[in-house]
């Protein structure tokens, strides 16, 4: 039996190692992060300190890491993989990367008599776990037969995809389907809800006809149950269809459902949804039409709503904020200025601000809470005024806040209504 070597301990990496720990093999580890390693020295693997160490001990050798950079790092770095190799070694590189990384890596490594292949998978975690993973794989074919049953360790099926770098092409293709077909069930979730559809009869009759998908069944409870622990990441999907975008570009080749996918997923991530699983997209869709997606939930008379609590007290407010405005002046330039004001209340979509100074409707505001809030800016678009005295009020619309921001805002709040009910 070949002794293995595994570099990556994420969330496709560790049950990929477990289930080779747990079929009997030899597994020497690496891994950036050290503390990931404990349960894997329980379970009888050979921790190292370094990619080198893995590469002098082991006949095959697997990569399962983020991204480009992660994978130079790992190879090429102070003590990479490149300075522990020797004739005969073989490593299976599992990531999702450029397929001009992967042809590189081949050659240099070729140039040592040592064999590469480019084997990412298809699969969320759960297939990783339970070992029913899909391998795409460029590289020698006579070779990958006499490998092909470590790979069947992890997986349920290997496919020889041609020369190196045909494993890279293969998954950005195929991922560029996932993200589309991802973003085209959330829009159609999106239309049913707003249209106040029930969305498990919706989801059930996707599921019935020409609308069903793979992508359909895996998600559906996540989105329906708000669940958006990482099975596969947002920014991985993004990167992976970045990277489907340079290698059409490299092909002349149109792709206009892939840039705006792209876009869609990008607009996701600056709204801090990158660490979430990629049906996190959701939350773009969910501001854009002030809506949000989940399962019909009994209503109770003794437990109502959080808002609802909150709003029930009606404690008046007077949390400090400080305000900025800009003001547009000409090409490239702006004049701006901060002003005192005071948050009062609270509104489903946004916060209800009072301030001395006039501004005018649909102007956009900066607000920024007191340091104790732990908050960072929040931007806010000014949708309703009234004018009391010599003070105004002021609806704002707040949008694009990221949800950990949205927890922290509303922890904090609920904060201080806790502390004046007391007083």
């Amino acid at each position: 039996m070949k002794s293995i070597g595994f570099i990556g301990l994420g969330i496709m990496g560790a049950p990929m190692a477990t289930n080779l720990l747990k079929k009997g093999y030899s597994v020497t580890i690496y891994n950036r992060t050290s503390s990931k390693s404990a349960d894997f020295q329980r379970l009888g693997a050979d921790i190292v300190t370094t990619p080198a160490d893995v590469a002098r001990s082991v006949d095959v050798l697997f990569t399962m890491v983020g991204n480009n950079q992660a994978i130079e790092e790992i190879f090429f770095g102070d003590e990479g993989i490149m300075n522990g190799i020797r004739p005969g070694l073989v490593i299976f590189d599992c990531s999702t990367v450029s397929p001009e990384l992967s042809i590189r890596l081949h050659a240099e490594l070729s140039e040592h008599y040592v064999d590469f292949f480019d084997a990412p998978v298809t699969g969320s975690k759960a297939s990783a776990i339970d070992g029913s993973l899909v391998f795409m794989v460029g590289g020698n074919q006579n070779l990958l037969e006499e490998h092909k049953s470590i790979l069947l360790e992890m997986g349920k099926s290997v496919h020889s995809m041609g020369a190196s770098g045909t494993g890279s092409r293969t998954k950005l293709a195929l991922n560029t389907i996932v993200g589309i077909n991802m973003a085209g069930f959330i829009e159609g979730l999106s239309i049913a809800s707003k249209s106040d559809i029930d969305l498990e009869a919706f989801v059930e009759l996707v599921q019935s006809g020409g609308a069903a998908s793979k992508i359909a069944d895996m998600k559906k409870d996540k989105l329906l149950d708000r669940d958006f622990s990482p099975h596969f990441p947002l920014k991985h999907m993004l990167k992976d269809l970045q990277l489907a975008n340079v290698q059409a570009a490299s092909l002349q080749l149109p792709t206009p459902l892939l840039q705006t996918v792209e876009n869609l997923y990008r607009i996701a991530a600056s709204k801090d949804l990158g660490d979430l699983d990629m049906s996190a997209l959701v939350h773009s869709y969910e501001e854009w039409m002030h809506h949000q997606l989940s399962r019909k939930k009994p209503e109770t008379k003794d437990t109502p709503p959080a808002d609802n609590r909150r709003r029930s007290v009606r404690v008046p407010l007077d949390i400090k904020l400080q305000i900025s405005i800009y003001q547009w002046e000409h090409e490239g330039s702006f004049s701006g200025q901060s002003l005192e004001a005071s948050l009062y209340d609270l509104s489903e979509s946004g916060l209800q601000i009072t301030c001395s100074t006039p501004l005018a409707k649909e102007m956009f505001i900066v607000i920024h809470f007191p340091k104790e809030a732990e908050l960072p800016p929040i931007t806010g678009k000014i949708i309703r005024i009234e004018r009391k005295e010599n003070r105004f009020n002021y609806g704002c619309l707040i949008s694009g806040m990221a949800p950990p921001t949205k927890k922290r805002l509303d922890v904090y709040i609920q904060s201080k209504i806790d502390l004046l009910s007391a007083e």
